[in-house]
């Protein structure tokens, strides 16, 4: 099977790697990287129909060298992607946290959602059900140190600020470049965590129909 990973900040192709490595090596990985995406988001301030004629060009591309599925590792674009999965269906498109977040509605109804990208808190809530109460949160300045190389630093960030979801039922880390900092989450919060690249990768597997 080839699978597309489309990527808007190249800290997310670590993660998800590591995801396929350990749920499903098998696969064969293509990755396409446009990191101008999340910098013109953050720019502009929404998305606009410039940007989702990006996604349906990407798309295409990733459809034309024969992926058997497709992806998207960025959280803050979800009607874009939602553009290119009509495209293209019935191939699997998948949103980065639609797997994730259909697990955290099946565990709890109190949802801490922790992100370092600030777009990311307004586009990805609408994703959550209704009937769950989510705590958004922004771990402020973490997003530039991973930038800037400092992985240290951004878990650091990201460790001191879920600590003001120790309320909630359990968290989710809306970015793919958080995932590494799970463990930490969990020990100082006493709350299960959830990542995004693991629920994303057994979600396609299963939508493939790979055993």
């Amino acid at each position: 099977m080839r699978i597309t990973l489309i990527h808007a900040l190249k800290h997310s192709i670590v993660p998800i790697e590591a995801s396929f490595a350990r749920h499903w090596p098998e696969a064969r990985l293509m990755n396409l990287l446009d990191d101008s995406l999340s910098a013109d988001l953050a720019r502009d301030g929404k998305l606009s129909e410039r940007m989702t004629e990006r996604f349906l060009a990407m798309g295409q591309y990733a459809a034309s060298t024969g992926a058997d599925g497709i992806l998207f590792t960025c959280s803050a674009f979800g009607p874009c992607i939602e553009a290119v999965a009509r495209t293209h269906a019935p191939m699997p498109v998948l949103k980065p946290n639609e797997a994730m977040i259909e697990q955290a509605v099946a565990k709890g109804k109190r949802i801490g959602l922790l992100s370092t990208f600030p777009p990311t808190l307004v586009s990805m809530p609408p994703e959550f059900p209704s009937e769950v109460t989510l705590v958004p949160k922004l771990a402020e300045g973490a997003l530039a140190a991973l930038d800037g190389g400092d992985r240290a630093e951004h878990d650091r960030i990201v460790v001191e600020a879920s600590k003001d979801l120790r309320d909630c039922d359990l968290i989710a880390l809306a970015q793919y470049s958080m995932a590494p900092a799970a463990a930490r989450v969990a020990e100082v919060t006493g709350r299960e965590v959830l990542t995004t690249p693991d629920s994303a990768v057994l979600k396609l597997k299963a939508m493939l129909g790979v055993k």
